[in-house]
């Protein structure tokens, strides 16, 4: 496959206090089987679905606090200038770019409003095998409380435009690559907690939103938004067992006309 483009959503994975819970969770819920975890790399373990990658799941390391979370990965030629552009533009490194055996280069990084991501300058693994599909990441939104912020930082390392949807009530943005639209950004609200901090919310693809969330549930998740009706799928967001927290879309599901851009 072709490597993802520069800015590209390419890769998503989470590290857990429980890593057979998250396994049998999203087993269950996504379809995904799970290659065996490497020793070598902390127990790392690839996510598939037919066969093909979709995620990794991790054991949390010793001394990282809170609760599990999703973590998305943004392609890179050469992960190093993309981190030095995080630190120009008011980013702060949280891992500075780090080589993973023959399979490529990572960085961690916040933006200045304070959500984490991650860079993947890809070697032999360049990332998702499959997108857009029941099973497979299909879409993030950086939730930030400081839009501006955001706004101005992510064109500035990679190569986005962005635009303002017009829509009220609702302050939310688009990332573009070209004429691809590859990330979202929403505007926190009072309905979200207060000491909630700003995060990438990660969704993924499925086949009946309603029947994802009954799953969830039953699995000892949380539902802690919708379902909503949208032009773009019947979506909600939700929490695993271990806290953490992404959307599950149906993309066939859809309601209303497309919203404009300012």
């Amino acid at each position: 496959m072709a490597a993802h483009p520069e800015g590209t959503p390419c890769w998503a994975d989470a590290m857990f206090p429980d890593v057979a819970a998250a396994k049998s969770f999203y087993g269950e819920l996504l379809g995904w089987t799970f290659d065996s975890g490497s020793e070598e790399f902390g127990g790392y373990t690839q996510a598939r679905s037919d066969g093909r990658a979709v995620a990794a799941v991790v054991p949390r390391m010793q001394g990282v606090e809170g609760p599990a979370a999703w973590n998305l990965y943004f392609a890179s030629p050469d992960a190093a200038a993309t981190a030095a552009k995080i630190r120009d533009h008011g980013g702060t490194l949280a891992m500075e770019p780090t080589r993973v055996g023959d399979f490529g280069t990572m960085a961690t990084a916040q933006e200045p409003s304070g959500a984490y991501f991650s860079v993947w300058q890809p070697g032999a693994h360049e990332g998702f095998e499959k997108t857009g599909e029941a099973g497979a990441y299909c879409w993030a939104e950086l939730t930030t409380r400081d839009p501006a912020a955001a706004d101005a930082f992510l064109p500035a390392v990679f190569p986005f435009e962005v635009e303002t949807m017009d829509v009220d009530d609702v302050d939310y943005g688009v990332f573009k690559i070209g004429d691809r639209a590859v990330l979202g950004r929403l505007k926190m609200t009072e309905d979200f907690p207060p000491d909630m901090p700003p995060f990438i919310n990660v969704h993924f693809a499925v086949d009946n939103c309603d029947a994802a969330i009954a799953t969830v549930t039953k699995l000892g998740g949380r539902l802690l938004l919708g379902p909503m009706d949208s032009p773009f799928g019947r979506f909600a967001t939700v929490a695993d067992q271990q806290g953490a927290t992404f959307s599950v879309v149906d993309l066939t599901t859809t309601e209303g006309e497309m919203p404009s851009f300012a």
